[in-house]
């Protein structure tokens, strides 16, 4: 039996620089990070420390093509799991795009 993708949207793979700024405990702080894929409701980012679930956060992802307009949004962590020592993957959930 095939296995059918219950996504409403489409996953791209991107690997871009992005930019997080935290909006809870620690809010004001910035960490970097690099966007693995991008979907309309949620990315996948690569940090170099875990996040806690549910912290909100706005992601900024700068275009490298003057067609395409920087993403700024605000997200909340929905995961967050370890893939090699010290680089997290954590995925989001966008909630509004300014």
């Amino acid at each position: 039996m095939l296995h059918e993708d219950k996504r409403d949207f489409f996953r791209m793979l991107v690997n871009c620089e992005a930019q997080i700024t935290l909006l809870d405990s620690e809010a004001g702080r910035d960490i970097d990070a690099v966007c693995r894929d991008l979907s309309g409701t949620g990315m996948a980012l690569e940090i170099d420390e875990p996040l806690e679930i549910a912290t909100q956060l706005k992601v900024k992802l700068e275009s490298s093509n003057n067609g395409v307009p920087t993403l700024d949004a605000v997200a909340k962590v929905v995961r967050c799991h370890e893939v090699e020592d010290k680089e997290y993957l954590v995925g989001l959930e966008i909630l509004e795009i300014n």
